[in-house]
């Protein structure tokens, strides 16, 4: 019995200029894997789009006429799990990467990309909608800990590879002799300096910017 051709991924394309949605099509007609169901020139189109055509992926600009594509992130992420969510931006700076990382995208690319770059985003975004990828979040992240705000402290540092070790709140509150809701507390600390969610996000955060490979061993119980 032969096996159905899977099919392409459908992408939504957001833009409020019509040569760089046509630009975009052009580029995603080139790879049979993808294929572009719609287009919309802002939010309000954008979400009547997504509402009507349910596409794998929506590719949207930053600056849109009515609001900005980290609309379009947070109103579709709050309503579907598995929609990838790429921002395609000319400002593509670290407040713009982080904020689209806190709203849920599944990727960040900037407009001077090559084409491959960002096919190859919205690719991902199909496949792993809730895992985010950029180019330039690894350097980010380190500009971001460079400052004395966001910078881990000793103990943030020994809960972190405790944390990367598998241990839970409590395990980590006995390992250290503190009480559970400090050790919650410095963890929230954490993920709030890391720009994580959970746990997995810290760590593999931590890992990208090689944090954890400069933490000290932790103090044995």
């Amino acid at each position: 019995m032969s096996t159905p051709e899977q099919q392409p991924v459908s992408v939504l394309l957001v833009d409020d200029h019509e040569l760089i949605r046509g630009g975009l099509a052009l580029a995603f007609g080139r790879d049979p894997t993808l294929r572009v169901t719609g287009q919309a020139g802002s939010v309000a189109e954008a979400l009547r789009a997504a509402e009507d055509l349910a596409p794998d992926v929506i590719v949207t600009d930053l600056q849109l006429p009515d609001g900005t594509g980290l609309d379009i992130v947070r109103r579709v992420r709050a309503r579907s799990a598995d929609t990838g969510l790429v921002i395609l931006t000319m400002h593509s700076g670290d407040e713009q990467i982080f904020a689209a990382m806190e709203a849920g995208a599944s990727g960040f690319v900037g407009k001077d990309a090559p084409a491959s770059e960002v096919l190859k985003t919205a690719a991902h975004a199909a496949r792993s909608p809730r895992t985010f990828v950029c180019a330039g979040l690894a350097q980010a992240m380190v500009r971001r800990m460079s400052g004395e705000s966001t910078r881990l402290s000793e103990r943030e540092h020994e809960i972190l590879l405790l944390l990367a070790d598998g241990l839970a709140a409590l395990q980590v509150a006995r390992r250290l002799h503190i009480s559970e809701s400090t050790a919650k507390s410095h963890i929230a600390r954490i993920y709030q300096k890391l720009g994580a969610a959970n746990r997995a996000q810290a760590v593999v955060t931590a890992m990208r910017i090689g944090l954890l490979s400069s933490v000290s061993s932790p103090r044995q119980s």
